[in-house]
């Protein structure tokens, strides 16, 4: 409620992540939050304190993997961390990048090392760019390290 977000324009930016990923009638959830509840997940499911900017919840992983094959998972976003990583001020490039991130992580992609981020954070700015969305120059780079 503090940020205006346009959820139709986010859910759109979903539905086509999911169809160039070769799973139109998939789903997954996402929650927008604040600082402090992302934080309370990160420290609940992760351990590390404090914010983060998204975090991914498998559904194809754990007990209830069978359960609804269909259902990817939850992709949790803080809307305060992303608007403070937003260049030039426009909000909705960074939430599509977080979307598609987590939706990524759901379907198996992982950026624990040099070669499996390379890999994300090319896939990544391909489906960023199928969904018509237009980032600054090394925006959606893979961090060095």
């Amino acid at each position: 409620r503090k940020v205006p977000i346009e959820t139709g324009w986010l859910r759109r930016v979903g539905r086509k992540t999911l169809s160039a990923l070769g799973c139109p009638t998939a789903d997954c959830s996402v929650v927008l939050l604040d600082d402090a509840g992302i934080a309370a997940l990160n420290r609940a499911y992760r351990g590390a304190r404090g914010p983060t900017d998204v975090l991914a919840f498998p559904m194809t992983e754990g007990p209830f993997k069978r359960l609804s094959p269909q259902c990817l998972g939850d992709v949790a976003i803080s809307v305060e961390t992303a608007a403070r990583q937003t260049r030039h001020g426009d909000l909705n490039p960074e939430l599509a990048l977080l979307l598609v991130h987590g939706i990524l992580h759901l379907v198996g992609y992982d950026h624990g090392t040099a070669r499996d981020r390379q890999r994300m954070w090319k896939k990544q700015a391909a489906l960023l760019s199928a969904c018509d969305i237009q980032l600054p120059d090394g925006w959606a780079e893979p961090p060095s390290g």
